[in-house]
Parts: C-alpha cells; structure tokens; sequence
C-alpha cells in the first residue's frame, strides 16, 4: 500500500491511497465466505458454494463491493498512522479506482487537529477578589444556622413577615379552573419569595380561616407562562421562634460548646469558601488570557457538529427537564433566535479552542494521568452527578467514557502548570499564591473540557 496526505487547510487534509490487488486477499476471502453463508445454490451444500459459482450467480462486482468495504476502514487507519495525523470525525471516502486483479485507489478527507504552537506564558498576569470575610459575614452565617433551627407554634393573629402560614390555593386561567392548579395544606413563609409573585401581599394581615385573590404568571405546570386568578385561603398562621444566640445554641448545632468557637469555625469556613471561589476565578481569568495568546483554526464540521449538539442536549435535556421549548426559553430569556445562535457558536468555539490548547499543553509538558489521580477525580464527578462512584465508575466504563476522564485530568494539570507560572494578584495588589491549588485547577479545566461537548468522542 502506498499513501500521500494533501493538506487543504490548517484543519482539513486529503489521503491519497494506492492498494495493490493481492492485498485485498482476505477481505475477498472473507466476502465470499460471508455470501456463502447468506446464499442457497442448487446442488451444493449451505456454505460449500465455489467462489466461481457465487461469481457467475450473482456477480463478481457484489464480492467486490462486499471486500471494499470491508478493508477501506484497516488501509485507511494504515494510511493515517503512516501520515502521523490526528483525525477528527469520520472521512469522507472516494473510491476513485478499482481494477478487478489489479488496483484499489480511493482518497479519504477528514479534518484534523491543527498544529499549534503554545508562546511562552510565563508572563500571564491576572486580578482576583480579595478574600475578606466580615464580621457581618459571620453574623450573616450564624444567622442562617439559627433559622435552620427555628421551631413555630400557631397563633391567633394576623400574618406578617417572617411566619409560616399554611394555605389551600387554586388557580384559574379564563375563568377554568386548572387541573393541576389546586393545591392544600401547602405551608408557605411570608417574605420568602418561594411561591407566586403577589402571594406575599395577599396573605400579610390575614388570619386562620381569611381568603384573598391576586393574579400572577404561573412559574410552572400546563399554563405555565400565562396569567392566572389565584384564590388563596389561610388556614393556619404559625410565628418562628429562634432560638437564643448562645453557647448552648452552640451545642445543640454544632459540635463546638462555645458561640465564640462557632463564630470562629464559621470564619474560617467562609475563608476557605472565598480561597476557592478565588483560585476558580484566577483559573478562568488564566484561561481567558492564555487563548487570547494563541491562534487555533477551528475545523468546520467539527463547530457545526458541536454546534448541533449543544443546541440537541438544550432543547431535548434541560428544557425538556423543565418543560419548555426552545421558543419559550428565548421569550424568557429576551433574546432571538439569531443571538442565540451566536453564542452557541461562540461558546462552541471557545469550548473546542479550550480542548485544543490544553492538550497541546500536556503533550508539550509531557504531563501523565496517575491512577490515584483519576480516581479522586472519578470520586469528585460521581459526588456532582448524585450517583455512587460504583456506579459512576460502571457507567464510565460501560460507556467507553474512561479515555474523556482521563483527557479532563491531564487538561486540569495542564492548566495549573499555567496558573502556577502566572501572576496573580488580587485587588490589594497582593500576590496569591497559587502552587497549592492544582485541585481547583483541575474542576476549572473539567468545565471547561465539558463546554466542548463530545469532541472528545469524535476523534477517530
């Protein structure tokens, strides 16, 4: 076999292959022992029919098409090893000569991974927040923990913000009243903002047994979207009681036996909150900076398929989820049909760019994945999707998904190794320290392996 490659663009590149006949032997082999089997001929048993009968019966061209097919997937992976591309996506085959005895000649295009030259980014700088944690930010989570602890007791009062009411509901769309718009016994608190925009005014200064009506646009069910006559009836109104700010409100949630020694663990779990969020925001505001250094050409049907696939999981995945349409989500969220398109592209070609890179990084740096560090991150992505890691690692496996995993760990070291040769600072002017924060930086580059969709898959 003889093999020329033809680059067309930066993304795209022509194999040229030359297959002598004898090298077709065993697909040919293998053809007429396929037909054997599907075939009956007169006078020969199932399977023992002579090569020059099936020829002569049903032609020597079907043994042909049937051996062509068979061996362009082997000579075309020989052709493309021997060029040392990386292909992306299936070719498009032609098969520009075939001599029976003599020749097979096809040509095969595909788009490849560019080739990409990674600048120096030592120089990289960038800002981030600076962690500061007030003492009404502390105040702010004991506060949270205290409510979590309220207990209610039923009085006989008006309601006001702040209680907890139980209300019976039902709602009307032109006068009808909705199937799936009654609901009882529901326990709603004032102020909280968690029902119905308008039910908040409607209740404040009723008491057990009062009934009000207001109209609202339904946030969900089979009118979602429209206006509807709500009449609400309260049927209890209870007060929260918080419990007392002290140090055996301290122990009872919470494993300190002081409110100081809360107060502190509090702090310090707000520290490490804002440390977190810092070196997401300092791995993102890297990442901006390192693409805007470096020119990747994206392959076209590369972008359309990703394209393609984003716009797919929006409208069959999480709007289906939340029953909507494409058409509603673009009422809601104010834009046409053209800015969405936009930005799909644009983040398309961000996420693909992002891949790009950052493998380029971890060939250049010669970066490996360990089995220990897959691991930990099979743990962490089982945690985010709500499944055993078990399970998880099933799943993965089953899938044929262990190589996406494995790209998403080394595109996370890849991108501390930039974080770490970067200066940041934060709005102080402060230099962060971020050599500690190869964790952080791998769940960076984990979302940001993700925005490609399943470009990953698409490699041959």
């Amino acid at each position: 076999m003889k093999s020329a490659v033809e680059t067309l663009n930066p993304t795209r590149v022509r194999l040229t292959v030359e297959v002598p006949f004898e090298e077709l032997k065993d697909s040919l082999d293998a053809a007429y022992k396929k037909i054997n089997q599907q075939v009956t001929v007169k006078g020969f048993r199932k399977g023992k029919v002579p090569a020059r009968v099936i020829d002569q019966r049903f032609g020597r061209g079907a043994v042909l098409e049937e051996a062509v097919n068979d061996a362009l997937p082997k000579f075309y992976t020989e052709a493309v090893n021997e060029a040392e591309i990386n292909p992306l996506g299936q070719p498009e085959v032609d098969i520009t000569e075939l001599k029976d005895g003599e020749t097979l000649n096809f040509t095969a295009e595909v788009d490849v991974r560019p080739a990409i030259e990674i600048p120096d980014y030592s120089g990289i700088e960038v800002e981030v927040d600076e962690i500061e944690v007030s003492d009404e930010d502390v105040e702010k989570s004991v506060e949270q923990l205290r409510t979590r602890f309220a207990s209610t007791s039923p009085v006989e009062r008006a309601a006001t913000e702040g209680d907890v009411v139980t209300i019976d509901l039902e709602a009307k769309v032109d006068g009808e009243v909705l199937a799936d718009g009654v609901a009882e016994g529901v326990q709603y608190t004032i102020g909280s903002g968690e029902l119905l925009e308008g039910i908040d005014e409607a209740v404040t200064g009723l008491e057990a047994g009062g009934e009000a009506t207001f109209t609202s646009q339904l946030k969900g069910g089979s009118a979602e979207g429209k206006d509807a006559e709500v009449s609400v009836k309260v049927t209890q109104v209870a007060a929260r009681e918080l419990p007392e700010l002290d140090d055996e409100f301290a122990q009872m949630a919470s494993e300190f036996d002081t409110l100081d020694e809360l107060k502190a663990d509090s702090r310090k779990r707000l520290e490490n909150m804002k440390q977190y969020d810092q070196a997401t925001q300092a791995q993102e505001r890297v990442l901006e900076k390192l693409l805007e250094l470096v020119e990747v050409p994206i392959p076209e049907k590369l972008l359309e398929d990703e394209i393609n696939t984003r716009k797919h999981n929006l409208e069959h995945h999480q709007l289906g989820q939340m029953g909507l349409d494409l058409a509603k989500y673009l009422e809601i969220q104010g834009k046409t049909e053209e800015e969405f398109v936009a930005e799909t592209k644009e983040q398309a070609v961000k996420g693909i760019k992002t891949q790009f890179v950052l493998d380029e990084l971890v060939n250049k740096e010669k970066l490996n994945v360990s089995q220990e560090e897959l691991t930990e991150h099979l743990m962490r992505r089982a945690a985010s999707s709500g499944m055993s890691p078990d399970q998880f690692a099933q799943a993965v496996v089953e899938g044929g998904q262990v190589p996406m995993l494995v790209g998403e760990v080394a595109r996370g070291k890849a991108l501390a190794v930039v974080v770490e040769a970067s200066t940041v600072k934060d709005t102080k002017g402060e230099i962060v320290d971020m050599s500690d924060d190869e964790d952080e930086a791998e769940e960076a580059a984990e979302g940001a392996a993700a925005a490609t969709g399943d470009e990953d898959k698409t490699e041959a």
